[in-house]
Formats: structure tokens, C-alpha cells, sequence
């Protein structure tokens, strides 16, 4: 029952998103959208069960100024890519990195950091858990992502999250 205020507001403000975008208030719109986001709410209601609890704000705050960085040098990269010559562009590819984080909110932020940082993107994560799939535009050095992902990104993120 604690969960039921939440639940209400989420409802209520998927409904009323569900009205605005068919932009009616034809009794079908209606009907439909109570079924709808009632149904969805009920869905993802198993999900809010799942509360993160991070810790260690001091490695959170390092982890942030980190990323920070990545991006911005991931920026610089990616516009040398793009500017450069066509042979500097042929580079890319799909790789797999063994990973020991089972923390969903830490995995969750891990595929943030990893989409956000222009060259990479999280293309997947393997049914046991195990392998994260990624894409690097610049692909030249696998053991370098691997060390990359799992020492500047995984380690602060588990000591966080698990």
C-alpha cells in the first residue's frame, strides 16, 4: 500500500499524456487511455520494487568529473575522425568486455556513460550478465577499452551501487 501514491501519479500523468498527445476527449480516448496507462502502470510496478542506494558520494562525484572528461576528449576525437582522412574512419566495430557489475541502477548508468560519450555506444548485454557488447567508432585497441570500461567506469560504479 506504500507503493499506491506513486503509483497513482504515475498513472494519472501517463493518462493525461495519453490525452494530450491524441489531443481528444472522445469517450473511446478516454476508455482506451485508463486502460492503457493503468495496465502499464501495473506493468512497470514490479520495476519500483528495485530502490538504488547509492553510496560513497565522494567516488560518485570523482566518477561525474571523470566522465566529464571522457566526453569532452571523446569529442575531440570523434571530430579528428570525422574531419580526417577516410582511412582514420574505417576503424570501427562491435566489441565484448567481460563485466562483474550485476547492480541494475549501476548498470544502467554504465550504458548512459557509455552512450554518452560520443564514439561509443552500449549495444547489448549478454542474458547471463556477463558481456557487455559495445560499439567504438575507433576501434584500434581492445584490451585499451576493456581497461577503460572496467577500471575508470565499472570499479567506481560498483563501489556505489553494490
Amino acid at each position: 500500500m506504500k507503493r499506491w501514491p506513486s503509483l497513482s501519479l504515475f498513472t494519472i500523468v501517463l493518462f493525461a499524456i495519453w490525452l494530450l498527445l491524441n489531443d481528444s476527449l472522445a469517450p473511446g480516448q478516454i476508455v482506451l487511455g485508463l486502460v492503457m496507462t493503468i495496465t502499464v502502470s501495473l506493468a512497470t510496478a514490479a520495476m519500483l520494487r528495485s530502490r538504488a542506494r547509492p553510496g560513497h558520494l565522494l567516488v560518485a562525484i570523482r566518477l561525474l568529473f571523470v566522465v566529464l572528461l571522457d566526453i569532452t576528449l571523446s569529442n575531440i576525437a570523434v571530430a579528428r575522425i570525422i574531419f580526417g582522412s577516410a582511412k582514420a574512419r574505417s576503424n570501427s566495430g562491435f566489441m565484448e568486455i567481460p563485466i562483474d557489475m550485476r547492480a541494475p541502477y549501476g548498470l544502467a548508468t554504465l550504458a548512459c556513460i557509455v552512450t554518452a560519450t560520443p564514439g561509443t555506444i552500449w549495444a547489448g548485454l549478454a542474458p547471463d550478465g556477463a558481456t557487455l557488447t559495445i560499439h567504438v567508432l575507433d576501434l584500434q585497441d581492445e584490451e585499451a577499452w576493456v581497461r577503460t570500461i572496467k577500471d575508470r567506469y565499472e570499479r567506481p560504479l560498483m563501489e556505489i551501487f553494490e
